[in-house]
């Protein structure tokens, strides 16, 4: 914050120099900036805001959960049930063996 005005990062794009990021105050952007390289005119570029890197588990899940608004998974019937494979009783290893 500068002088009670809110600053904002501004992405330009110079044919001779290549991108470069100018804070100037919320609103206040023009179209064209000077190049603070060869001073020559530069257009403004608009990209996507970078506010956080998402974990990836989260990323999935959100994803997931956004496709099943609109292609829930339709099922005809609940999924089998895996059981645990029986564990012979203790007593068993006792015995004699033949």
């Amino acid at each position: 914050m500068t002088g009670g005005n809110f600053m904002a990062t501004y992405e330009y794009l110079c044919s001779d120099c290549g991108p470069f990021d100018v804070r100037l105050a919320i609103g206040s952007a023009p179209a064209t900036h000077d190049c603070p390289l060869c001073a020559g005119e530069s257009r403004r570029v608009f990209s996507s805001p970078s506010f956080a890197v998402t974990p990836h588990a989260l990323a999935v899940s959100r994803e997931r959960e956004e496709k099943s608004r609109e292609m829930p998974d339709v099922v005809s019937a609940l999924p089998p049930r895996e059981s645990p494979a029986p564990r012979p009783h203790p007593a068993l290893s006792r015995l004699p063996k033949p």
